[in-house]
């Protein structure tokens, strides 16, 4: 049996020690590093290549979400669960666009953690696709009624849509045939013309405004 090696994101110490005490009954995974904050994480989690971090969602120097994005743009290959204490639309588009393969509350039983981490590293994903499918949908309507998002080009929606699908700038030019870079200034294009400062928020706003309708 495969050891799933797992990565604890929380900044409470309490929190970070009974998961870890409920993962270490399970033969099959090894906790292989912790942190209390998303900048320790950012640099942590790379030389350890975990197969899950389990990711507090909100830090006090960002979220795990934040560093979910930040770890998937470069190591794709780790899955990234969000811890929350928010069962929300909010949460939901967030992790979306983060990369996430989905977020757990914060009162889950042991077991189902397990589960879920389990669950994640063999490739699949917490997150329902009908969900997803209707958020999406969503947003792709969006434009055609909110003033704001209409002020944007056809191809700065369709790259608005594949950053709420939680793609990388690299993955995104992959998909539509476009440099790395060209779809960075596409990006800095949306910012702007939203009135944004990151792409995470000009994303949520866009899709927030459209489950409005």
């Amino acid at each position: 049996m495969k050891t799933i090696r797992v990565f604890i994101l929380d900044d409470h110490e309490i929190v970070r020690n009974g998961l870890r005490q409920t993962l270490d009954r399970h033969d099959d995974i090894e906790v292989v590093g912790e942190a209390g904050l998303a900048a320790e994480a950012i640099r942590r989690i790379p030389a350890l290549l975990p197969n899950v971090a389990v990711l507090d969602g909100r830090l006090p120097d960002g979220s795990g979400i934040d560093v979910c994005r930040d770890i998937r743009s470069a190591h794709p290959d780790v899955a990234c669960l969000i811890l929350t204490s928010y069962d929300d639309d909010e949460a939901l588009f967030s992790t979306i666009m983060a990369g996430a393969a989905g977020y757990v509350l914060k009162e889950i039983r042991g077991n189902d953690l397990v589960s879920a981490i389990r669950t994640v590293a063999a490739g699949g994903s917490l997150l329902s696709p009908s969900v997803t499918r209707r958020v999406l949908d969503r947003m792709r309507q969006g434009p055609r009624e909110d003033p704001t998002l209409a002020s944007l080009s056809a191809r700065e929606r369709e790259i608005l849509q594949h950053i709420a699908e939680g793609l990388t700038n690299r993955q995104i030019g992959t998909r539509i045939h476009l440099s790395e870079k060209t779809v960075k200034n596409y990006v800095s294009s949306i910012l702007e013309k939203l009135g944004m400062t990151s792409r995470t928020q000009a994303a949520v706003y866009a899709l927030k405004k459209t489950s409005e309708d």
